[in-house]
């Protein structure tokens, strides 16, 4: 175990460490929306969905929650689309998770709308920025589930989210690819679970999918699950990642990484252990960490935290002011409506 006690304040500019190394990939975290949008600084989606305005989750709806033991939008919906297909097999009502599930997705629906940046608001100059950025990797990995990187690559042709078939599915047959590919480690706004596990981005164009968000035109079915891992324990993220054969190919891919990775705008706590964990194990040979320095003293605490992180896998743990990369520049911060 190293002694970090010695490390110093000091952290490099962006534009040197990618001038002297090849980064084949990188990791992306909320750090990135934050920097344009403040409003996505939440703690906690489900929290939000309990408080927020119109119509939050009820007692009926947190009960759901407690009973599965989770926070995850995602496996409570997917839950009681499952007890409602079920009870009708078998000739049972199923009006209560019916109605249960409607109420908690209205609830995470409505939520996401009064964090999330309107389309209006997005300036075309700042996806280009985000998509110029990613298109210099072979591969980006994003833990954000908002929209941002989905209308940077709808911006500008070049980045393949490997949805390609005519109803726009995964298929996992079908995952090679020349072109930077981005690959969404919780999965998205844009992306919805299939009744078998599969995953299929919603037809929508940019500048209404958020208003869209995964409601189906008719409330007589149960429509679209959202796929995407909102918070939870490591093992509930896990959980939900081995579900999918789409998420669990990301994580695979994190896993299997080659090369040097820049993080940006993550924070890797507790919560996102399986990420830590999958980069240990992963063939990388550096890490350029981005690190938004407050004073000396936090930007010390940060680079130990991250280096204790990373200690004993042999890998160049390097820093670098976030202010100086792209995804960090002030300019792209668009000003909260109240």
């Amino acid at each position: 175990m190293k002694d970090f006690q010695d490390i110093d304040a000091h952290l490099e500019d962006w534009s040197t460490l990618s001038a002297a190394l090849d980064f084949s990939g990188i990791l992306i975290g909320n750090g990135a929306s934050r920097t344009i949008w403040e409003d996505f600084a939440y703690d906690s989606l489900f929290e939000n969905a309990r408080t927020v305005e119109e119509k939050p989750l009820g007692p009926s709806e947190l009960s759901v929650f407690d009973a599965l033991q989770t926070r995850s939008f995602e496996q409570a919906l997917g839950a009681l689309k499952t007890t409602s297909r079920v009870n009708k097999a078998l000739a049972v009502s199923s009006a209560a998770p019916r109605n249960r599930y409607y109420a908690i997705k209205e609830a995470l629906i409505n939520t996401i709308h009064a964090v999330h940046i309107p389309w209006r608001l997005v300036q075309p100059s700042t996806l280009a920025t985000i998509n110029h950025e990613l298109q210099r990797y072979a591969t980006v990995f994003t833990s954000n589930y908002d929209l941002l990187n989905y209308w940077a690559i709808l911006h500008t042709p070049g980045i393949d989210d490997l949805f390609r078939s005519a109803d726009a599915h995964f298929d996992l047959r079908d995952t090679r690819t020349n072109a930077t590919r981005i690959l969404y480690l919780h999965g998205g706004l844009h992306l919805v679970r299939n009744l078998d596990g599969t995953a299929r981005k919603l037809a929508s164009t940019d500048s209404t999918l958020l208003s869209s968000f995964a409601i189906n035109n008719t409330i007589k079915t149960l429509d679209d699950v959202p796929l995407f891992v909102s918070e939870g324990t490591v093992q509930e993220k896990l959980k939900t990642i081995r579900s999918s054969d789409y998420l669990s190919f990301c994580y695979e891919q994190l896993l299997s990484h080659k090369g040097a990775l820049c993080i940006f705008g993550h924070d890797l706590g507790p919560q996102d252990q399986h990420l830590v964990d999958a980069i240990r194990q992963a063939d990388v040979s550096t890490l350029a960490i981005a690190v938004s320095g407050r004073s000396d003293g936090f930007i010390r605490q940060q680079k130990r935290r991250y280096s204790q992180l990373f200690d004993g896998t042999g890998v160049d743990v390097k820093f670098f002011a976030a202010r100086t990369h792209p995804l960090g520049n002030p300019a792209l911060s668009v000003p909260v409506e109240r």
